[in-house]
């Protein structure tokens, strides 16, 4: 901006070139940032231009045109398959302010507009997608997106999945309430590995990440996408009986909404700076992402009184965070090889202080975000961490490049084998598809041998390169025929090593199938997932035989995992080792109760949602988990109104603070023993 004549100095013959450019970039920024969910710029670029656009047209309000982005609200197209919602009332955007003057400026200007001292209630800007709830006496009967504001998407059956979100009230009340969808960091974080691990692009941040979770046609995609939410608006808080917004946040939490407890009344701009420095320093260890705070007046009336503009409410602004960024020089671009073939860029940097850490790597993803960045070594970029914890570069800055720059050629290659690289259909990643490549073969044998995968103790990274480099492997398989004498040849390898990772070996081949079916590394199929698959069908012969649409048909699974199974096991390569393993003598059977045992049991736990918390003394919590599971329970990570059971060891914390709160029962870990042997 820095290049642009100030506002002060323009006539409205040089703003209208100006504010056509501006129109026409803000219009494109924000199809990608609310419809495609995949922006191009960071939001504090975006915020800059939008504010430029909104003081031009300040000064000149005859350039103002029907069709600028300052005149819409949100996103202003809805996704095409989404039924369409009318809003009641409109759902507004907020408008922004950068700085604590600027904050001033607005609570001056509200209280004069307002003809008295006012207080407000200060919040937290939750970075995700704002969401509209409707309930009829008590229970929930359509979710919608905000859409242009009027009209949104109908997400009624997406939302169903998500648990922070009840189904029905504590009280039978007919109430529309709106709020956010968020994705948390974890959970963020998590599908962002699964993707670029599946060739696929990844999400810009955790809001685009909720906005793509939450507006999927398939409902069973949100399920396994982690949302959550937090409501804090409603347009009838007489419903309620509240009378200011603090008052509103108690009742929706009452009612059994979810809601940000951080949430302070103040009265002053020293109110206002305490809050903002505090989750100014604090955010980075907040387990969902924000990207400012909100004020709100806090007396409901005075709202009403203030109004609205066409756009934005006039008693209410947010104040944004200023971007957490660095700048550093790329010096290197590494690729790397992963399990199932992708090949991923990363960018070796100089090392720079990022919201708290030391950051030297940053991810470039795939080949089509390193080019749409323009990314050439010896460049000097800006790094920020998307989502607050993933180091990501943002952009180049073109004025700071080295005169000797060349632009910065994509291997043709596999850096590792050698073999041609290709583009699968369908996705962004370049994959190297020669099944004997030694880098794949080595992650992919050290997922099979894993804790959560074939649990062959002792069998590492290093044991596995050189079992590959002497030749005595060539896939999962061969690790079933290897031999003592054999292994005693390996560096640093005794008599005891080798006789235990034999025996470790061996020990494998009696696993339930689940662990199998995870071991072989299928795109997309987790643990989780191979259990449910496994238990449902019992065997890997009868699931080797399943078409996509029979697995998709599983609770909690859908037709990307189907079709994944079934590619897989469509191959030769797949069908000669699944023989293979069988000569070996690996068990192909679930060992657990199968879908169809579970069914039939007859235990006080079947059919129950469980949660432990706590130390238990006399099992681990695997153990007892297991055994709840085979006895027909659920176990869930967390307590809502649909846990039937929580049973709790040493050190209980907030799961059964919450569980008493909600009146659900409570056992101790003996009287979990007692019935665990007396079943």
């Amino acid at each position: 901006m820095n290049a642009l004549t100030p506002i002060e100095a323009m006539t409205a013959a040089m703003a209208e070139p100006e504010l056509a450019k501006l129109r026409s970039q803000l219009i494109q920024w924000g199809q990608e940032y609310y419809q495609d969910d995949a922006p191009t710029v960071e939001d504090h670029v975006y915020d800059a231009s939008y504010d430029r656009l909104v003081k031009l047209e300040a000064k000149f309000p005859e350039l103002v045109t029907a069709d600028s982005p300052s005149q819409q609200v949100g996103g202003r197209q809805t996704k095409q398959g989404l039924a369409k919602v009318q809003h009641p009332e409109a759902m507004l955007s907020l408008g922004d302010v950068f700085s604590v003057a600027e904050l001033t400026e607005w609570s001056e200007r509200t209280e004069k507009n307002a003809g008295t001292e006012l207080t407000y209630n200060v919040e937290l800007k939750i970075d995700g997608l704002a969401i509209a709830l409707d309930y009829e006496a008590g229970k929930l009967v359509q979710a919608s997106t905000r859409g242009d504001g009027l009209i949104g998407e109908d997400v009624t059956a997406n939302v169903q999945y998500i648990k922070a979100i009840p189904k029905q009230l504590n009280e039978p009340l007919t109430i529309e309430v709106r709020g956010e969808v968020y994705m948390p960091k974890k959970a963020f974080a998590k599908l962002n590995e699964q993707r670029e691990a599946e060739g696929l692009a990844t999400f810009a941040n955790p809001r685009n990440a909720a906005a793509g979770s939450l507006r999927q046609l398939d409902p069973k995609v949100t399920k396994e996408r982690e949302l959550s939410a937090f409501i804090y608006y409603t347009a009838q808080p007489a419903v309620l009986g509240a009378t200011t917004q603090a008052e509103s946040l108690e009742r929706f939490a009452a009612i059994g909404l979810p809601t940000n407890p951080t949430n302070v009344v103040v009265a002053d701009v020293t109110g206002f700076t305490t809050f903002i420095d505090q989750y100014t320093g604090t955010r980075d260890a907040l387990a969902y992402g924000i990207d400012g705070v909100v004020v709100k007046v806090n007396d409901l009336n005075t709202q009403n009184e203030l109004g609205n503009t066409v756009k934005v409410p006039k008693w209410a602004i947010a104040y944004k965070f200023p971007p957490e960024e660095a700048t550093t020089v790329i010096r290197n671009i590494e690729w790397t090889v992963g399990r199932t073939g992708a090949v991923t860029p990363t960018a070796v940097m100089d090392p720079v202080q990022l919201a708290g850490t030391t950051v030297s790597r940053a991810s470039l993803h795939n080949p089509d975000y390193l080019l749409a960045k323009g990314v050439r070594l010896g460049d000097t970029v800006t790094l920020h961490k998307a989502g607050d914890i993933i180091p990501e570069v943002g952009e180049v800055i073109v004025a700071e490049r080295p005169a000797d720059s060349v632009e910065y050629m994509i291997p043709t290659n596999c850096p590792s084998c050698d073999s041609e690289l290709v583009h699968v259909d369908g996705e962004v990643a370049l994959r190297c598809i020669n099944p004997a490549c030694p880098t794949q073969m080595q992650e992919q044998l050290t997922h099979f041998a894993s804790r959560n995968a074939m649990n062959i103790d002792g069998l590492g990274p290093k044991i596995i390169g050189q079992l590959l480099a002497k030749g005595l492997i060539k896939d999962v398989a061969g690790l079933y025929a290897l031999a003592f004498d054999e292994l005693i040849m390996l560096e640093k390898f005794g008599e005891t090593s080798a006789n235990n990772l034999l025996t470790a070996i061996n020990n494998s081949k009696t696993n339930s199938v689940e662990r199998l079916l995870f071991g072989l590394g299928i795109r997309g199929v987790g643990a989780k997932a191979a259990k449910q698959v496994a238990q449902h069908f019992g065997s890997l012969l009868v699931i080797k035989e399943q078409t996509p649409e029979a697995i998709a048909e599983i609770d909690g699974l859908g037709l990307v995992i189907g079709n994944a199974i079934h590619q897989y096991f469509a191959t030769v390569q797949a069908d000669a080792l699944v023989n293979e393993l069988i000569a070996a003598g690996v068990n192909m059977d679930f060992n657990g109760r199968t879908a169809s045992d579970l069914a039939a049991i007859d235990s006080v736990f079947a059919g129950k949602k469980v949660v432990l918390t706590g130390k238990l003394e006399q099992l681990g919590r695997t153990e007892a988990k297991n055994w709840l599971e085979d006895h027909g329970a659920t176990v869930a990570g967390s307590v809502s109104k649909k846990t039937d059971l929580v049973i709790v060891g040493l050190d209980a914390g907030s799961k059964l603070d919450k569980a008493n709160e909600l009146g659900i029962e409570v056992w101790d870990e003996a009287k979990f023993v007692t019935t665990m042997n007396a079943e």
